[in-house]
């Protein structure tokens, strides 16, 4: 099959968070399982800094937005697994310091500047011939191009056998611009209705994808179930649920290679299941450049961006009362800045046994990740996650809030049958997560449950190998209908 991804991330190439990590380990299992794979990205100014040959790989492309005619060009990285990967180049458009927006806010022209990279990527299939089984797009950056597949593109032959898989990998990220966005897109003005793309009196490039795809996933099955929910839906759950045939729900695994305690040069002594004495290891190196004392006492790692959708806003209010289960709380991320100043405080007055880093460090979170014995992940909502699936590889118990793929991947642990992997709470609320950290605590005191705990936790397999295998399954599913219709 050829495979087609269409991302506004991708790995080393563009991060700013969990979709760039899913685009690339998706995208090398899927080659590794036979398909032909090619991912289209924006030539960004990270994509410009890295030291890698990108060539020509098309004519320059004109693209109508509007009135206006715009010119960009194709390059093309081809990766030692075999995976292509074209940015598409518009200087104006991407060679920005950001991606997206400064904290200022989004830029005001994101409705353009996406509007011209997914109608380029169309464009450019078609230049370099790279006729797609499925082109699979991603988040509301891509979510007009199964629009203009039905539309603009439903008499190109070239297209004609093409289907579309669109993920959602946060409903609340949803794309929505003002209506004279529309003219731009270059789309009818009979679109912009309801069971459309219209949304609020917006344009909705999310919502496009949900209603003109021909499948619909996102990141866990929990997830799919909750945002059909006026709870969790963002306002689209009415358009999930006439999608509910189509939507399916496929949990992102992690790159083992890169998580890897037996190999991670990051932390002070590999370790594997068998060797657990190196965790421990681990475990007093953190405590000391935590400048806690070197105690058998729980040491509990936070690492996340500190907003109230990852929980901080319950964490904090329960910092007092954690105090007194006599743990060690490491916490590692940046986000709000009143959240910057209250842990900062509370760190002053605890200094015994809180530590607060304000900032991203990738290298820190992998020593938290091994040296830790718990992993706090209290998230009002998660589409997947993936801290918690890297804890279980450190042999970190997540302590989580039942919900999305949180839910899907821990389960908890039960002392007499010795099967789980983790902790749950199901309240959002700070009660409900002193309660998971307490049932963790006093499991920790009985060490060879414990031990037993680890144990399953390590040996628990969150690869992509499994998840990839699940989206070819869906991909030769939506092209066999395709066969027996003909």
């Amino acid at each position: 099959m050829k495979i087609v991804l269409v991302a506004s991330e991708m790995g080393r190439y563009a991060k700013t968070g969990g979709l760039a990590d899913v685009v690339d380990s998706l995208s090398d299992a899927l080659q590794k399982l036979g398909c032909q794979v090619s991912v289209f990205i924006p030539y960004y100014k990270s994509v410009e800094n890295l030291d890698l040959e990108f060539e020509p790989a098309s004519p320059r492309i004109n693209i109508d937005l509007g009135h206006d005619r715009e010119v960009g060009e194709l390059r093309m990285h081809k990766q030692p697994n075999g995976v292509k990967v074209y940015a598409v180049y518009h200087p104006e458009f991407f060679l920005r310091d950001d991606f997206y927006g400064t904290l200022q806010g989004d830029y005001p022209d994101n409705d353009k500047r996406f509007i011209f990279f997914q109608r380029f990527v169309l464009e450019a299939l078609e230049k370099i011939n790279l006729k797609p089984d499925i082109v699979h797009a991603h988040d509301w950056q891509t979510g007009l191009i199964a629009v203009y597949l039905k539309t603009m593109y439903k008499r190109n032959k070239f297209f004609e056998k093409t289907k579309t898989v669109f993920t959602i990998h946060n409903l609340a990220y949803q794309g929505n611009f003002p209506p004279d966005s529309v003219p731009l897109s270059g789309l009818s003005w009979d679109l912009f209705k309801l069971e459309q793309i219209e949304f609020y009196g917006k344009m909705s490039f999310l919502k496009a994808g949900l209603v003109f795809s021909d499948r619909v996933t996102t990141v866990s099955s929990s997830y799919a179930e909750e945002i059909q929910t006026k709870e969790y839906g963002c306002g689209l759950e009415g358009v999930l649920a006439t999608r509910r045939k189509e939507l399916v729900g496929i949990v992102n695994g992690i790159d083992i290679s890169q998580w890897n305690p037996t190999t991670d040069k990051a932390i002070e002594k590999n370790f594997d299941v068998k060797s657990l004495e190196g965790k421990e290891i681990n475990k007093k190196a953190l405590q000391t450049e935590s400048r806690f004392h070197q105690e058998d006492k729980p040491l509990i790692g936070f690492i996340s961006r500190l907003v109230d959708q990852k929980g901080i806003d319950i964490l904090v209010p329960a910092i007092e009362t954690i105090k007194e289960l006599d743990v060690q709380l490491i916490v590692l991320g940046t986000g709000e800045e009143k959240y910057h100043k209250i842990l900062r405080s509370l760190a002053k007055s605890n200094k015994s046994w809180l530590s607060v880093r304000i900032l991203f460090d990738s290298q820190l979170a992998k020593r938290i990740y091994a040296g830790s014995d718990m992993l706090l992940v209290p998230s009002l909502y998660e589409p997947c996650g993936l801290a918690q699936m890297i804890g279980l590889r450190y042999g970190t118990i997540p302590i989580v809030r039942a919900t999305g793929g949180l839910k899907d991947t821990i389960c908890e642990f039960d002392p007499v049958s010795h099967k789980g992997n983790g902790f749950l709470f199901d309240e959002y609320t700070s009660d409900g997560l002193l309660e998971g950290i307490e049932k963790a605590v006093r499991l920790y005191k009985n060490k060879k449950s414990w031990h037993g705990l680890v144990e399953n936790a390590m040996n628990c397999d969150y690869s992509w190998d499994a998840s990839a295998k699940k989206y070819t399954e869906l991909y030769e599913g939506m092209l066999s209908k395709t066969k027996k219709k003909k």
